[in-house]
């Protein structure tokens, strides 16, 4: 019997041998220095099958014992194999608590040995200067006080290392680290290497015959790098930029006919040192089309195609563009909801003439879906009020859902510039012909406070403060408040805007401003102030009116009358003292930028007047015009501009004064200083600028590339302009001093060519005039280099 029972107790440990030899773990390692675990399968020779009346788990400390047994699945007395020791062995480690874990079958009971993973005793990242420590830990999975996983640790890191990928930083690393504690407990370290950005070295383009690489460049929301590197910030290599280039390359070629255009392509090819990329894009551009037949038809009975016809601006032979397309639909959908007919959609239909490369455009109207809107609910504007919001759709609850008018207000509420995002979605409501329109908004700063400092030979140093609030109040008001003075002038202004009125496409604005001048250059000085509330709304598509009344104060101050410096004119109407007017005005403005058919072209005419004599010292009529025109040639690259400013002061009662009449400065006609052309009193000591009641002045310029990197924003250009100032009343030029007499009152057509610099710098666009006039006269103030700040019309 003894025999037996050491011969039963000899193939037990032999057994018990194998069966360590399957599924006991050996030391374990993994990437983080905790270790990964190892397990070495047993033979197929050696199968055995096993039943144990116990389990003893050993080293579990936060792990209940059940949670280990439910994991290892072995339920007491049941029979298992080698195999099915080893899956429990798996089963128990893949669950993610242990660091280590061994199964070791002794006799009737089964041994299973844990090492728990330890506790996180807190989170460090190490290394990082150009993202916050707040805004990285923000991305971690892994958490204090939470168990450690190596898996969320390398998770954590890669997630890191993106973050300074869409910063360009490609060659970036986050390694991390555990520091091991007393108690089971780990400290867990991210050393991160930010490396340098990953700057876009070139950028060209394969496939391109119409449009050359400068101007497509220009497309691009990436710029190459270059010696302004450091301030510009758009030449990093982010992919998600490049996707968004490549969106606006189609959108760019479409918009000018080319619909077959295609980008095959896209190398990104980066540098040994992996500092720079080099973007290479393949495109395959097609043949312009042009737009052909343009018809309205329908079959429904209550559409009078003809009507329809009628309001169709889209013309044959203009370059065909989707935009002129869209705007035709949102057109033809407006004028069927003024004529009742609800539920009207219109489907745009192409028909391709490869012959003539012309695309005809049948605009179907069809019956849509019986869809109503449920409601309009907008969340996430903490400080703009709803009304803001909601006074962006044309459509209100209850009224028929038209995606295209959802689509045109969630582009209206994302160009108000109150939000860094809006996001605009239809779901079905309480009912299949039901829709919820959702808005969802995040806020962003809308006001300002800026200080500045400036310095000129006429007015000294100076210093302006400025605030603005382009959402006042979460009302979508405007206001702004400056105050810039310098130690020969002040000047203080206020402006209120309400850009909806009553909740309707009427704007009303108030203007306030007041200036003193205490020039020591000049014999005079000067007080101004105005008030001027207006109302502005829209006429047509591209035609606004703007409804103005004003009262206007003028001084003019510190005139001494014995001066003989100073001439007669500028003495008697600083003798008449205060001036008050009042009066009544209007500005008709046509603006093509307002439809934006053409980017490429673009009209501007503006027409106002001001009527005084409702009270005030003086009645007079001033009218003022304004025409410009611009479009771009030779591939877009050259854009040519041409303008008219002119202005006609005709008084009935009272006599108009220095303050009243035009005094045209550089900003208008280059080349000359304000006041520097028109009618002056000239004497043996005087030289007065006297300013005119008529000025016109054409200017005629040219924009181009002068072979600089487009990142860098400089660019130059050609200009011509021509103008005069002239016209005194005989009751004015009566006033002339002894001795003096009145010069250049009568037309006189000053001639000035130049060149000019435009920088789009980061303090903003400014423009460098260097001028030479061709035609003059001596006693004119010349101004040869003019620095301005750009601005377009």
């Amino acid at each position: 019997m003894a025999s037996v029972i050491s011969a039963r107790a000899a193939q037990i440990d032999k057994n018990k041998f194998r069966v360590r030899t399957a599924v006991q773990a050996v030391t374990l390692s993994f990437a983080l220095g905790l270790g990964a675990g190892v397990v070495t399968l047993p033979s197929p020779a050696v199968a055995q099958a096993y039943s144990f009346s116990s389990v003893r788990i050993e080293g579990n400390r936060r792990v209940d014992a059940s949670t280990i047994l439910s994991y290892a699945g072995i339920a007491r007395g049941q029979t298992v194999s080698g195999g099915e020791l080893n899956d429990a062995y798996q089963r128990v480690l893949n669950s993610g608590l242990f660091e280590r874990v061994e199964i070791v079958p002794q006799g009737s009971t089964l041994l299973i040995r844990v090492v728990e993973y330890p506790t996180i005793n807190r989170i460090s990242i190490e290394g990082n200067r150009r993202i916050k420590d707040e805004d990285l830990a923000a991305a971690l999975q892994s958490q204090p006080r939470r168990v450690f996983s190596p898996s969320v640790a390398e998770a954590d890191a890669q997630t890191l290392s993106e973050a300074y990928v869409t910063q360009g930083r490609v060659a970036a690393r986050v390694s991390p680290k555990v520091i091991r504690r007393s108690d089971n407990r780990v400290d867990l370290v991210f050393e991160v290497f930010e490396g340098g950005v990953a700057e876009v070295e070139r950028i060209g383009f394969s496939g391109n015959g119409k449009y050359t690489d400068r101007r497509l460049r220009r497309v691009l929301e990436t710029k190459q790098a270059g010696l302004l590197r450091a301030v510009i910030s758009k030449d990093t290599f982010i992919e998600d930029r490049v996707e968004f280039d490549k969106q606006l390359l189609r959108d760019f070629y479409s918009s000018r006919g080319y619909v077959d255009f295609r980008i095959t392509g896209v190398n990104a090819e980066l540098a040994q040192e992996r500092d720079g990329y080099f973007l290479t894009f393949n495109v395959e551009e097609g043949q312009q089309f042009r737009v052909g037949n343009v018809s309205v038809s329908s079959d429904l009975a209550e559409v009078d195609t003809a009507l329809f016809q009628r309001r169709v601006k889209m013309r044959s032979g203009k370059v065909y563009s989707p935009v002129l397309v869209e705007n035709e639909i949102a057109r033809l959908e407006k004028l069927a909801i003024q004529e009742g007919l609800n539920f009207v959609r219109v489907e745009p239909r192409i028909s391709r003439n490869d012959r003539d490369l012309s695309l005809d455009v049948d605009l179907v109207l069809t019956r849509g879906e019986r869809v109503f809107i449920e409601r309009i609910d907008i969340e996430g504007n903490t400080t703009t009020l709803d009304r803001v919001v909601r006074r962006q759709f044309d459509v209100v609850e209850g009224d028929p859902f038209n995606p295209r008018a959802v689509r045109e207000a969630a582009e209206r509420i994302r160009a108000l510039g109150f939000f860094a995002t809006a996001d605009v979605q239809a779901r079905e409501g309480s009912s299949p012909q039901q829709v919820i329109v959702d808005v969802d908004v995040e806020e962003q700063p809308t006001g300002s406070l800026s200080f500045g400092g400036s310095y000129s030979t006429t007015d000294g140093i100076g210093a302006a403060v400025t605030f603005s609030e382009r959402n006042f109040l979460g009302r979508g008001q405007f206001f702004s408040f400056g105050v810039n003075t310098a130690s020969s002038s002040r000047s203080y202004s206020l402006r209120f805007a309400e850009p909806a009125l009553l909740g309707r496409d009427l704007s009303l604005s108030f203007d306030l401003n007041y200036s003193e001048t205490d020039n020591l250059n000049a014999t005079f000085d000067t007080a101004k102030g105005l008030f001027q509330p207006a109302l502005t709304f829209p006429l047509s598509e591209a035609t606004s009116l703007q409804l103005r009344y004003s009262a206007r104060y003028s001084d003019i101050r510190n005139v001494d009358p014995t001066d003989t410096d100073i001439g007669g004119i500028i003495k008697a109407e600083a003798a008449e003292g205060e001036r008050f007017d009042s009066s009544v005005g209007y500005t008709l403005n046509f603006d093509t930028a307002r439809f934006g058919l053409d980017d490429k072209t673009r009209y501007l005419l503006e027409f106002g007047q001001d009527f005084a004599g409702l009270g005030g010292d003086s009645t007079y009529v001033r009218t003022n015009v304004r025409a410009v025109a611009q479009t771009k040639v030779f591939s877009e690259e050259v854009t040519l501009r041409a303008s008219l400013d002119a202005g006609a002061l005709s008084y009935s009662g009272g006599e108009s004064r220095v303050t009243d009449r035009f005094l045209v400065g550089p900003n208008q006609l280059r080349g000359f200083d304000y006041g520097g052309i028109g009618p002056r009193e000239m004497g043996p000591d005087v030289d007065d600028p006297l300013g005119g009641e008529y000025f016109a002045v054409a200017r005629f310029e040219a924009e181009f590339p002068i072979g600089l990197p487009d990142e860098y924003g400089i660019s130059g250009g050609l200009f011509y302009d021509v103008g005069s100032v002239w016209g005194l009343s005989d009751a004015t030029k009566a006033k002339v001093g002894a001795g003096n007499s009145i010069v250049s009152e009568e037309f006189d057509a000053r001639h000035v060519v130049g060149f000019s610099i435009f920088w789009d710098s980061a303090i903003g666009p400014l423009r460098l005039n260097f001028s030479e006039p061709l035609k003059k006269r001596d006693f004119d103030d010349e101004r040869r280099f003019n620095l301005t700040v750009s601005t377009q019309f």
